[in-house]
């Protein structure tokens, strides 16, 4: 019998063009299920085959899993201390065996093992032709729209199938069974049946791809796209940069009459771009990105990683754009919230930051209005930058004396004393409950605190913007923070 199964394992292979060692995996597969179903629980089977004679071994295994996390697994692991009762030198996510009698071949069911056999093939075949294609390096899926599977688009390229799911199609299409394909290579998922490869023709990835290949200038190392934010179907910007004086990135990536980047658009059903000139400065990175409206001033807040930007009326419904497309692909693209303003606006809140700062100036300091004018009209806006800029810069104010000058920075720093004080009395209010809710980073309880958000339930409380305004999260991030903080609420109900 083991001189017929050596006999099949290579005809097998020579049949299937597959390794000898994939067959005989396939073949202690069959093997080691057959054996589990003789075992009333989950258990771990292992057989051996030699390679040479035929023989076979099996032994029933147990996963050595630390003492303090339990038995998830209770007929497949092992806690250590007990594994090293048994072998004193045996490791962590090593296995204990425990030789059982194999199972004979002609007690398997040949239909169940020829079914693990060819599944097992037909998976090495599987990862053969992907290996082959990925070995490649091609970044781009071109191929046929196949069938539909459950809402996703599967899209065959020879022998080898991509999955476009519905969330990375562009939206206005409609592709039908036959339709030539392109998408981006995301991933590779091996766990997932049929097609492995996840595509995409919405990420920013794609459109990046695509004017590399349109605009050899990129390839050759002459231009760099830096950044790339999309309205998949409606509109994009990229940001470009020129390592060559002599190649202007605009007019390189636009091509003669918009060929380069009319191609693009074409690809992309439609889709409009604005090519965008990078830039190391921030501000003016983003007066370009808000392209085609015209920016009047803007104020960079580097602490909270935000721009204000003025511009005139006219310009108002051109810098938001429809819907707000305009600068929310902005600030994709540049990474910095944008506030776009108009200029009464822009006075009304800097006339209201200045308030504030007076107003914290007189009280902390106290200070009377004219002292706590002189040092906001000299660009302060808090103690810190009182107490701790270099005295040189206070002694450049006219008004103020060198006995004044230090009367200030001593009481600045007294009062930024007394609240981190105040803070972390205030931080210590704060409810376990709430310290120890899944997801909340610590860094956040401070913010938090200064709110009067004490407790689980304050958290659970509060909405979405409240939430981003006190810790600075995205919208996403606070919406699943405040579910999360809510879950205690609905337990025990259907």
């Amino acid at each position: 019998m083991n001189r017929e199964m050596l006999m099949l394992v290579d005809a097998i292979s020579r049949e299937k063009n597959v390794e000898r060692d994939v067959v005989f995996g396939a073949v202690e597969s069959a093997l080691a299920q057959a054996t589990k179903k003789l075992y009333q629980g989950d258990v771990d089977i292992r057989v051996a085959v030699d390679r040479d004679s035929g023989d076979y071994e099996t032994f029933r295994r147990w996963h050595v899993v630390p003492d303090e996390a339990g038995l998830q697994l209770p007929d497949q692991e092992i806690l250590l201390f007990e594994a090293k009762e048994e072998m004193p030198d045996i490791e962590l996510d090593e296995y204990i065996e425990e030789s059982v009698e194999s199972v004979p071949i002609g007690r398997i069911g040949a239909m169940a093992a020829k079914q693990v056999i060819l599944q097992k093939i037909r998976d090495a075949e599987r990862e053969m032709l992907l290996n082959d294609f990925m070995s490649r390096g091609e970044k781009i899926f071109t191929g046929t729209v196949k069938r539909l599977d459950k809402g996703d688009i599967i899209v065959e390229a020879g022998r080898v199938e991509g999955r476009l799911r519905r969330s990375e199609m562009i939206s206005k299409e409609n592709l039908r069974n036959g339709d030539r394909v392109r998408a981006m290579i995301m991933e590779v998922d091996l766990t997932l049946r049929g097609a492995p490869i996840i595509l995409s023709r919405a990420a920013p990835a794609f459109m990046i791809e695509l004017f590399r290949q349109e605009v050899p200038e990129i390839e050759q190392g002459l231009l760099e796209i830096k950044s790339c934010a999309r309205d998949p179907g409606s509109r994009a910007k990229i940001a470009v940069l020129s390592h060559d004086k002599r190649v202007d990135p605009i007019g390189t990536c636009v091509g003669v009459r918009g060929t380069r980047v009319n191609a693009v658009t074409n690809e992309l059903a439609g889709e409009r771009v604005d090519i965008v000139l990078w830039s190391e400065d921030p501000a003016q990175f983003v007066i370009g990105a808000l392209a085609p409206a015209n920016v009047s001033s803007i104020v960079v807040d580097e602490e909270k990683h935000a721009m204000d930007v003025v511009v005139d009326e006219e310009n108002l419904a051109i810098a938001i754009g429809r819907g707000g497309q305009n600068v929310r692909l902005a600030s994709e693209l540049t990474g910095w919230k944008i506030n776009i303003m108009d200029a009464n606006e822009s006075a009304q809140k800097q006339a209201t930051e200045t308030d504030a700062s007076r107003k914290l100036f007189m009280e902390k300091l106290d200070v009377d209005e004219e002292i706590a004018d002189i040092l906001i009209s000299e660009g302060f806006t808090s103690l810190e930058e009182v107490a701790y800029v270099p005295i040189s810069e206070l002694l450049e104010i006219e008004s103020f004396d060198e006995d004044t000058i230090n009367e200030l920075r001593s009481r600045a720093k007294d009062a930024l004393l007394t609240m981190e004080i105040a803070r972390e009395e205030n931080v210590e209010s704060v409810s376990q409950d709430l310290r120890d809710l899944e997801g909340l980073d610590p860094a956040l309880i401070p913010k938090l605190a200064d709110a009067g958000v004490h407790t689980r339930d304050d958290l659970a409380d509060l909405a979405v913007d409240e939430l981003t305004e006190i810790t600075g999260q995205s919208a996403d991030e606070a919406k699943n923070l405040i579910l999360k903080a809510r879950e205690h609420w609905f337990a025990g109900q259907e």
